[in-house]
């Protein structure tokens, strides 16, 4: 048996995958509850739903974008109070949180693996359940984690709809659906929501060029999938109209001069930033400053080989994907597309960040994440038919695995919501969002 049969016959054989994906689940599950909690953009997200299970007042605005800014929208709050009305545990939005994000992870493993036929699968399905921008912004209860379904459902849409890299995976008619429906999904959940709107431009041009008036079957697909999650935002609508539903976000928008320094930072900047959502990035998650850096180290001395091995990687995985944007030859025909869309993508960051009113963060644009992602299975496509390259994917990929389960494990003591779990479960049982923590002042809900 070659060194690859034992992988490769695990996700070729129904009950081997199944045991993966079980596994792959329970342990980002554990991950996501071992995660910051306690946060204050933690704790307002899980308030918003709260306060609605508490309260049954209509959760008309959701996560506050500034003081007396708010996105429109119930589906924020619903998100999290649904599955407390379910289950009545402080866990139930982590679980329904995971279970989401868990979906769209195997969709989109699906979905790479039928373009990248010739990488092996182990490698695409372990590392999109396990890279470190899927765990720590897909597994914990805070606005940006929930991106991450719709912005999938959204690019795989794009990339089936546009000539040049469809590979007819999915019907037109699906497509147009599942970008409708992410469209008015991400709306509710955070600003970056704009930075679809051209994409969906684009769609529908290629759409009208190709096909002419039979294109307006497909746009009726997506206003349908719009209709299914913007139902919950036309009731802000409604109650208080068109200008005062938008929740003031409109003031977020305006030409920021100080940008045109920050997004063009080599280090900081958002061609580095959009590329780490690929990469293994490190130090971002340890902390928010060196101090906090520095006391996960001494208290995990352990894992410094890890950490050293996985910092260099990390580091490495954005130089090696700007240099291979400039090859050439590649196995797959669509490598030409696939690289210049995700150029596009990255001027358009640069385009929208000149009108942000806030410096470029990477969880800003993380619904970008799906096209990052895929350009670098792209990039690697070629050294993974390799056994040498295999080996080394084999040995990193256990690394980060390791390296995972010692941050969940520090984190679960420190920062967790097992540091204090009764406020959360008293605030539950007695319906009192209030003994867990107040709203931020002017919030409309």
């Amino acid at each position: 048996m070659d060194q690859q049969s034992w992988w490769d016959n695990l996700f070729q054989h129904r009950r081997g995958l199944l045991i993966f994906l079980c596994c792959a689940f329970l342990f980002r599950l554990a991950f996501g509850l071992c995660s910051e909690f306690w946060y204050e953009d933690e704790l307002q997200i899980y308030l918003l739903g709260l306060k609605f299970y508490s309260t049954g007042a209509w959760p008309y605005f959701g996560p506050d974008i500034t003081y007396q800014v708010q996105l429109p929208g119930a589906l924020q709050g619903l998100l999290v109070a649904l599955p407390i009305f379910a289950l009545r545990i402080p866990e139930a939005p982590f679980i329904f949180l995971n279970i989401l994000s868990f979906l769209s992870l195997c969709l989109l493993a699906w979905y790479c693996s039928n373009r990248l036929p010739e990488m092996p699968r182990w490698f695409i399905w372990t590392w999109l359940m396990t890279a470190p921008w899927t765990l720590n912004y897909s597994t914990h209860v805070v606005n940006p984690s929930y991106l991450l379904p719709g912005s999938i459902c959204f690019f795989i849409g794009a990339l089936e709809i546009y000539p040049r890299t469809t590979r007819n995976l999915i019907s037109s008619r699906v497509a147009n659906l599942m970008m409708g429906a992410a469209l008015c999904w991400s709306m509710q959940l955070h600003m970056s929501w704009v930075v679809l709107v051209p994409f969906i431009i684009a769609s529908f041009f290629f759409q009208l060029r190709n096909n002419g008036k039979s294109a307006l079957t497909s746009f009726g697909w997506f206003f349908l999938g719009a209709l299914l999650t913007g139902s919950v935002l036309l009731p802000t609508f409604l109650t208080y109209g068109w200008k005062a539903g938008w929740g003031g976000t409109g003031e977020t928008i305006r030409f920021n001069a100080a940008n045109l320094r920050n997004i063009f930072d080599l280090t900081e900047g958002i061609l580095a930033r959009f590329l780490s959502f690929a990469s293994f990035e490190v130090a971002r998650f340890l902390g928010g400053d060196s101090s906090k850096r520095f006391a996960f180290v001494r208290a995990e001395l352990w894992l410094t080989p890890f950490l050293v091995f996985l910092l260099m990687v990390g580091i490495l995985q954005p130089v090696a994907m700007i240099a291979l944007w400039f090859k050439q030859k590649h196995p797959q025909k669509d490598w030409r597309a696939i690289k210049y869309l995700t150029l596009f993508t990255v001027l358009l960051l640069y385009g929208f960040f000149i009108f942000a009113s806030k410096p470029p963060s990477s969880h800003t644009f993380y619904i970008t994440f799906p096209i990052a992602m895929i350009y670098s299975l792209y990039c690697w496509d070629y050294f993974l038919s390799k056994r040498r390259w295999q080996t080394f994917a084999k040995v990193f990929l256990a690394c980060g695995i390791i390296f995972s389960v010692g941050l969940a494990v520090y984190r679960f003591h420190h920062v967790s919501l097992y540091v204090d779990r009764g406020r959360p479960l008293s605030a539950i049982e007695q319906r009192d969002y209030h003994l867990l923590g107040e709203r931020r002042p002017g919030a409309r809900y």
